[in-house]
């Protein structure tokens, strides 16, 4: 046990509370280094790593020895005084004075990931052990503020948190991209897509709502932008209408950003990520007055700007067509490999190209309607185009948000319903919302692990989450 039964237990992230002082950590050996009668063990606790110092004529034999001959991940305790240096990367010491080993890793069976290359086969094999590497723990850390703060800001500006079923009764939208399973008396249900069709019903209830929680897509992709099994926040506001929800979006992204830049620049470095790269969008922000507030003020549906909003928007927004003829110029010049078809969807390289023109978020908004969905609310001054939005993360991250207004009309939904082949009977509570009390309403989502490649500057979500789903991979 330790010499100094006194020693306060600390982390490694509150060492900068006990300079000069001694104190106990508990954790595991990441790394050992020797140099002749002096040991650098480097201990991490899963707030952080230190480096501590062991000169051999400083502490007693039975100390020394044990951790010369220790092997990597092995669990301890370990007391020692906090001493600041300013080469450290985390700005401090440790010198070492006892260490208790709870369990020693065995020489025959040692940790499988070292500091060499490995490949990513190799690393998501091992996955539930590469989680322990300092770079893996800080985008998690990253994400869980993420998550935090992402919940934050609509539970402390009126939002109400209604979560919708993650077993739905129908495929609304056709089977291929949806996860089928059995249900009882050989009924069918299927994992969830979105919870955007039940929070609108809540939004008509609360006003302003949002759902948080996991979402499937069983859609065979392999991309770095894709997982089967990701998180998803979505907000829902009666009362709204397009620009409302894109000055949502702004403020919504810009306080998350913020969150993480005032947590976790230290972590932010470890992953590698250069900050300077996301600073520009934590300049000040909408006040809550002009983004959030007037979301349940009156506004028409033709009205092209947000009610009461005083600011000038601080992420760009275009039009569609603006986004096209961009592209156009672009692949003219040689800059774009292929040419933008009007009337398609951005692809991959469309989206880079476009946000890379910004060093903020960018919004592309009002898409022709006939590649969007039923559900979205036409633009009464065009209604070839819809009432919808994109949000592109910069530096080819792609989207990260995309919204709507809903359509409010019966008739116009119904009839939606059944130019898209929908089965009319799953929809008649959703059509239900159109007959009692409709209004303008609309809503967004954001995918987490998009959001956690984005502000890490990861090149594939399969590190932005614990345990990955991908189309290849459900171990471990």
């Amino acid at each position: 046990m330790s010499n100094n039964e006194s020693a306060p237990i600390a982390t490694i992230a509150s060492l900068s509370h006990h300079e000069g002082q001694t104190v106990t950590l508990r954790g595991w050996l990441y790394n050992l280094r020797a140099s002749g009668k002096l040991l650098f063990p480097i201990f991490r606790d899963g707030t952080g790593t230190i480096q501590g110092i062991v000169p051999k004529a400083a502490v007693p034999e039975e100390v020394f020895e044990t951790l010369k001959n220790l092997t990597l991940e092995s669990s301890v305790i370990v007391t020692g005084k906090v001493r600041a240096d300013s080469r450290a990367p985390s700005g401090y010491e440790l010198d070492v004075e006892n260490v208790e080993v709870i369990q020693r890793v065995p020489d025959e069976t040692p940790f499988p990931i070292t500091l060499k290359e490995h490949g990513v086969d190799f690393l998501m094999e091992h996955r539930h052990l590469w989680l322990r590497t300092p770079r893996q723990s800080a985008i998690l850390r990253v994400r869980a503020t993420i998550m935090r703060a992402a919940a934050e800001y609509f539970d402390t500006n009126g939002f109400i948190r209604t979560d919708p079923p993650i077993l739905t009764p129908n495929a609304c939208e056709g089977t291929s991209e949806l996860f089928e399973m059995d249900y009882f008396d050989n009924d069918k249900a299927y994992l969830t897509q979105s919870g955007q069709l039940y929070i609108e019903a809540t939004a008509l209830a609360l006003g302003k709502v949002y759902s948080f929680g996991p979402t499937f897509r069983a859609e065979k992709s392999k991309t770095r932008r894709h997982l089967t099994e990701f998180w998803m926040i979505e907000p829902e506001v009666a009362y709204a209408g397009l620009d409302d929800i894109m000055d949502l979006a702004e403020a919504f992204i810009t306080h998350i950003v913020t969150r993480v830049l005032e947590s976790h620049r230290a972590d932010l470095k470890v992953i590698g990520r250069d900050v300077t790269k996301l600073e520009p969008i934590v300049a000040p922000a909408p006040s809550l007055s002009t983004a959030a507030a007037p979301l349940l003020s009156s506004r028409s549906e033709a009205e092209g700007s947000a009610a009461g909003t005083t600011k000038e928007p601080r992420f760009p927004r275009l039009s569609y067509d603006e986004a096209h003829a961009m592209l156009e110029k672009a692949y003219a010049e040689g800059k774009l490999e292929n040419p933008h078809k009007y009337g398609d969807d951005f692809g991959s390289p469309d989206e880079t190209y476009i946000s890379s023109q910004f060093d903020r978020p960018v919004m592309v908004h009002r898409y022709p309607a006939a590649i969007k969905a039923f559900y979205m609310q036409p633009d009464p001054a065009d209604p070839t185009k819809a009432l919808c939005v994109d949000v592109l993360a910069p530096e080819g991250y792609g989207e990260i948000i995309g919204g709507s207004q809903r359509v409010d009309s019966y008739d116009l939904l119904k009839s939606r319903i059944e130019e898209h082949n929908l089965p009319l009977a799953a929809f008649q509570w959703y059509l239900d919302l159109r007959k009692y009390g409709s209004v303008p309403h609309a809503g967004f989502g954001m995918g987490i692990e998009r959001v956690v490649a984005w502000l890490c500057g990861l090149d594939h979500v399969r590190e932005t989450i614990p345990f990955a789903r991908t189309l290849n991979r459900i171990y471990p």
